[in-house]
C-alpha cells in the first residue's frame, strides 16, 4: 500500500483526493491529514480515510478536533509547528494542497524528508520556484503537478526530447467574465467573480481565474516545473475546459491532453504514478461536448495576465512580489474594500515599488522567499491604505 499525507485535506483538492483514495481502499494508507482551521471537517476526513494523525494549524480549533476524534485512535495535534512536523514524517507521497504561502514551509519539510510531492500549492513555485526546485533536486524528490494544466503538460512532455518541442500552451477557461465588456468587468461583484462556469474552486483561486491572473501564475509554475524559457510558453482561452494543455513540435505537429473537467483525474494520476488509476473517475464524451473553441486572451480587458507574463520575463524576485500583492488585493476585493479592476493595479504598483526599493533579487532559499513575500505584502497593504483607506 502507498502511504500518503494530505496537507490541506479539507479544501476542494483535499476533498477530491479523499474521493480518489476511498475509491481504491486497498491501494492507499493515509498517515496524516492537516487543515488550517476547520477542526470538525478535518476530524470527519481523518475518520473517513482512517488516518493515523490529524493536525489543525489554528490552535483555537484544536478542541473541536480533539473532541470529534475521541475514541477513534487518531492522534490530534495543533499549531503550525505540529503541521510541519506531520509533513516531515517520511511517507511515499505528500499531497500539498494548502492554499497560499502558508503551505511553503510544510511542503519544504516534506521534500527534506524525501517524500515524493503531489503539488497543488502554487506558492512553492511562484513564491520560491528556483529555491524549491533546487531543494527537490538536492533530496532527489520527484515533484508531480496536480493542477490540471501542468499535469497535462507533464503527461505530454514525459519521454520527449525537449529539442523537438517548439512551444508549450496552457489553456484557460476564460472565467466568468470572458464575454463581458470592460466597463461591466470593472463593476463585477465578489459573488459574480467566484461563480466559475466550469470548475468548483475556492474563492481566492476563482477570483484569480476571473482576472486571468491564475493563468499568469500557472505560466510561472510551468517555467519552474519544466525548466522552460518564457518565450516557449503561451496561453489559449478554451471555454469548454476539455483540452488542458498542448505541445507544438518543431515539425508543426500538435499534441493535446484532453479529459473531463474533474480534478480527481489529475489527482489520481499523481497518487498512482507511475501506474495509471485503475478506474476512470469520469469519462470524456467528445460527441456530447460537440465543439471545441479557442481564442487568444484579451490583454486589454484582462491586464493581470500581461502583468504576470512580464513578471515571468523579469525573473528574479518579481514573481514572489506579484503573488504576494495579488493575495492582498484579492482579499481586499472579497472583503468589498476595492473594485474588481483595482486588483491588477495594486499588483503592478507593488512590483514598481519593489523594483524602486531594490527588492527584486532572486530568493536563494525558502526563508529569503518568505521574507520578500512579507515585504511585498506590506507594500500592497500600504497602497490599499493610501488609495482606498482599506
Amino acid at each position: 500500500m502507498r502511504r500518503l499525507t494530505l496537507l490541506g485535506a479539507t479544501g476542494s483538492i483535499g476533498t477530491s483526493a479523499a474521493d480518489v483514495i476511498t475509491s481504491t481502499p486497498n491501494r492507499f494508507a493515509v498517515h496524516a491529514v492537516t487543515a488550517n482551521s476547520n477542526g470538525a471537517k478535518l476530524a470527519a476526513t481523518a475518520r473517513r480515510l482512517r488516518a493515523r494523525r490529524a493536525v489543525v494549524a489554528d490552535e483555537a480549533s484544536f478542541g473541536v478536533l480533539r473532541d470529534d476524534l475521541f475514541g477513534s485512535g487518531i492522534s490530534p495535534g495543533a499549531g503550525v509547528g505540529a503541521m510541519e512536523d506531520a509533513a516531515a514524517e517520511p511517507v511515499d507521497m505528500v499531497l500539498s494542497a494548502i492554499v497560499g504561502a502558508a503551505g511553503l514551509r510544510a511542503t519544504a519539510a516534506a521534500v527534506q524528508a524525501g517524500s515524493a510531492i503531489a503539488l497543488a500549492n502554487k506558492e512553492c513555485l511562484i513564491c520560491a520556484g528556483s529555491a524549491f526546485m533546487a531543494l527537490a533536486r538536492r533530496h532527489n524528490v520527484r515533484v508531480l503537478p496536480v493542477d490540471s494544466e501542468h499535469n497535462a503538460l507533464y503527461q505530454l512532455i514525459d519521454g520527449r526530447d525537449p529539442v523537438d518541442i517548439r512551444a508549450y500552451t496552457l489553456t484557460a477557461s476564460g472565467g466568468p467574465f470572458r464575454t463581458w465588456p470592460a466597463a461591466r468587468i470593472a463593476e463585477a461583484t465578489p459573488e459574480q467573480a467566484v461563480a466559475h462556469p466550469t470548475w468548483s474552486m475556492g474563492a481566492k483561486i476563482s477570483v484569480d481565474s476571473a482576472t486571468l491572473m491564475n493563468k499568469g501564475l500557472e505560466l510561472i509554475e510551468a517555467h519552474h516545473l519544466f525548466a522552460l524559457s518564457p518565450e516557449k510558453l503561451d496561453v489559449l482561452v478554451h471555454p469548454q475546459s476539455v483540452v488542458h494543455a498542448l505541445i507544438t513540435f518543431r515539425d508543426g505537429s500538435v499534441h493535446a491532453e484532453m479529459g473531463p473537467a474533474d480534478m480527481r483525474r489529475p489527482i489520481g494520476y499523481c497518487l498512482n504514478w507511475p501506474e495509471r488509476a485503475r478506474e476512470p473517475v469520469s469519462t470524456l464524451d467528445l460527441a456530447a461536448v460537440g465543439k471545441l473553441d479557442f481564442e487568444k486572451p484579451d490583454a486589454a480587458r484582462f491586464p493581470a495576465l500581461a502583468i504576470a507574463m512580464d513578471a515571468l520575463k523579469r525573473g528574479a524576485g518579481a514573481a514572489t512580489v506579484l503573488n504576494a500583492a495579488n493575495e492582498i488585493a484579492v482579499e481586499a476585493f472579497l472583503a468589498r474594500k476595492i473594485p474588481f479592476n483595482a486588483i491588477p493595479q495594486i499588483v503592478e504598483i507593488a512590483l514598481t515599488a519593489a523594483e524602486a526599493e531594490g527588492l527584486l533579487a532572486e530568493p536563494d532559499t525558502i526563508d529569503e522567499a518568505l521574507t520578500l513575500d512579507a515585504l511585498a505584502r506590506r507594500i500592497a497593504r500600504a497602497d490599499l491604505k493610501r488609495r482606498f483607506a482599506a
